[in-house]
């Protein structure tokens, strides 16, 4: 296949030209629109939970601060009107919502020899690079607004639904029953569907656990397949399905930086608080996990299935365990038992987020006319006076705030993949 190069000095302007969404100074108006339309293609497939929010644009001149708006539904009107009299009518009220917008952005620096050297083009190579990473952020800083919603539902084990995340294991799977529910849920608060159905952002290993099913339905047997949504990969009943690795996972964190869990060491035969694990610890690394105690307080953990905190630990002089106190005793546990942070179910199973969706949910800045910018700097531009160094990089300006909690339910669950996943 014939491979491009471009080299982005012939397409200078003598004078410099600026668009509106980007500072690429020094190139011509098309190789700007080439380039912000490419970071745009880049960045688009990643904004799965973008793409379902209501956009408003950013305001120029302002302030920080933007304005989300809802209007608050009519009540019915079920008194009769009087025959050739004009009723006095309705006012409509909305909700105000404000939130405050941020710059988000990163760069790349390259140097005249790579550009003369490499055999790809090396600006659409790394635009291509910086799109797929505004698109990921982006997309991150939207989901971590929607997931933070007040309505959830815990997948059910043996037909009995967990109480909260800390109850959720890999057994609490999620089951065509429970989107229903949700789909009933969002119904009853009158949520309107998104193109006539609603929409569901679900993991690949939670979506492997509902693919099987007979109620699935591909998105390759739809009557018009070619009308579906980046990631789309198939519905049950009126919920379509929009796949993401990027669906929030809640899963053990480390206990400090290369220390990801402890190994029980000692057999726990009866109630203590205090036990042996394998890790030895360094006294710098002991001091970090006893400072940030001290600061943040004690460490939540799973031992054998149940919840306790470490209040200080202590590396034993052999140089071999660490010691490690617990404010709430522990009664049981074989050797080799992994004790990990209490971040998400129970014995540090990760917990799964799949958000199912109503139109007008919730609401981010457009990405369009501002939001999302280009920004290549030529050789030679700022205080380079061999022609050394360009660079190519993105900067958005975005914020996502939730308009309407009853319109967005969060179905938390485990999966098939729970004891192999990390959180994101």
């Amino acid at each position: 296949m014939k491979k491009n190069k471009f080299d982005i000095q012939l397409f200078a302007d003598a004078e410099p030209a600026v668009a509106n969404t980007t500072d690429s100074i020094g190139l011509s108006a098309e190789m700007k629109t080439y380039y912000e339309k490419r970071l745009l293609d880049n960045a688009e497939p990643n904004l799965v939970y973008n793409q379902f929010a209501d956009k408003y644009p950013i305001p120029t001149g302002n302030g920080k601060t933007v304005e989300f708006r809802r209007f608050t539904p009519l009540r019915k009107n079920t008194s009769a009107i009087t025959e050739g009299t004009t009723p006095a009518g309705t006012s409509i009220t909305a909700a105000s919502l404000t939130a405050t917008v941020a710059q988000y952005g990163d760069w790349v620096q390259l140097t005249d020899m790579i550009e003369e050297t490499a055999i790809d083009p090396v600006v659409s190579q790394v635009t291509k690079l910086l799109g797929a990473q505004a698109g990921k952020t982006l997309d991150t800083l939207t989901r971590d607004v929607v997931v933070g919603g007040t309505n959830v539902l815990y997948a059910e084990k043996d037909s009995v639904p967990a109480q909260d995340r800390e109850e959720l294991t890999a057994d609490h799977k999620i089951t065509p029953a429970l989107i229903m529910k949700a789909a009933a849920k969002l119904k009853m608060q009158n949520a309107s569907p998104i193109d006539g159905s609603y929409v569901a952002i679900i993991h690949p290993y939670v979506a492997y656990d509902l693919m099987t099913d007979k109620d699935w339905v591909s998105y390759n047997q739809y009557a018009n397949p070619e009308n579906i949504y980046n990631g789309e990969i198939g519905k049950i009943g009126n919920v379509r399905f929009v796949e993401s690795t990027e669906a929030k996972i809640f899963a053990p964190g480390d206990i400090i930086e290369g220390i990801p869990h402890f190994t029980l060491n000692t057999k726990i035969e009866s109630s203590t608080n205090s036990i042996d694990v394998s890790e030895s610890l360094t006294d710098e690394q002991a001091n970090e996990i006893n400072t940030k105690i001290q600061n943040d307080g004690a460490i939540p953990i799973w031992v054998n299935g149940v919840k306790t905190h470490i209040t200080g630990c202590t590396p034993d002089q052999s140089g071999v365990t660490t010691k490690l106190s617990l404010m709430e005793p522990v009664s049981s546990g074989e050797v080799g038992t992994i004790i990990r942070t209490a971040e998400g179910g129970k014995d540090g199973c990760a917990v799964f987020c799949t958000m199912v969706l109503g139109a007008s949910a919730y609401a981010t800045t457009s990405l369009a006319g501002g939001g999302l910018q280009h920004i290549i700097k030529p050789l030679g531009s700022g205080q380079d006076p061999l022609n050394q160094r360009s660079s190519v990089g993105w900067k958005a300006t975005h914020v996502a705030k939730r308009l309407a909690e009853e319109y967005m339910i969060r179905i938390e669950s485990g999966c098939s993949f729970s004891h192999e996943a990390q959180a994101n």
